[in-house]
């Protein structure tokens, strides 16, 4: 796992073997930022980046000059890793050790971006679910967009607020506003 751009442009990040994680492909990633770059200036953007994982696209975002990005995964071997990495390169992460779901549900603060990357396993209910945490509580600001990744299989343009698919090797990103 690399991160793309920006300040820490080609480090090399190396998780430990046994987190339960899928990394975002390198390419899928690049892909989805400079989808981002050109609708968005990453300083003045707040970030909530869901089941997170290894972090990877919180540092991405903290690269290119993201000042505000929440991370929340219930596994606690990758918050601590979160946590660890974000402070050897100084990055602005907050960490939360939570179910997701969980944390929908009591959330008060609203972000520019939420990308949700949820195993990809998971039943359509619950990706639609996530969706609708998210409009229903109002946790987008203005011009605000919920992304998930997802698998080739899954369907989610059915969901209410679906604006478009973007499909990278066996990587897809649903854009909803």
């Amino acid at each position: 796992m690399r991160i793309i751009s920006g300040t820490y442009k080609g480090r090399r990040l190396k998780a430990p073997k046994n987190l339960p994680v899928r990394p975002t492909t390198d390419m899928a990633k690049e892909a989805l930022f400079n989808i981002l770059m050109h609708r968005y200036d990453f300083r003045d953007l707040s970030v909530l980046d869901l089941f997170s994982g290894t972090g990877n696209i919180a540092y991405e975002f903290c690269s290119r000059g993201t000042l505000s990005v929440l991370a929340v995964d219930k596994e606690f071997r990758c918050t601590k890793f979160i946590e660890s990495t974000a402070a050897e390169f100084n990055m602005p992460i907050d960490v939360l050790k939570s179910d997701v779901f969980s944390f929908l549900e009591r959330n008060t603060q609203t972000f520019d971006i939420i990308f949700a990357d949820p195993p990809y396993a998971l039943e359509i209910e619950s990706f639609e679910l996530i969706s609708s945490l998210v409009f229903e509580n109002k946790y987008l600001n203005n011009d605000g967009l919920l992304i998930i990744e997802h698998a080739k299989h899954t369907d989610l343009t059915d969901l209410n607020h679906f604006e478009e698919l973007k499909t990278y090797g066996g990587n897809c990103f649903s854009f909803f506003r």
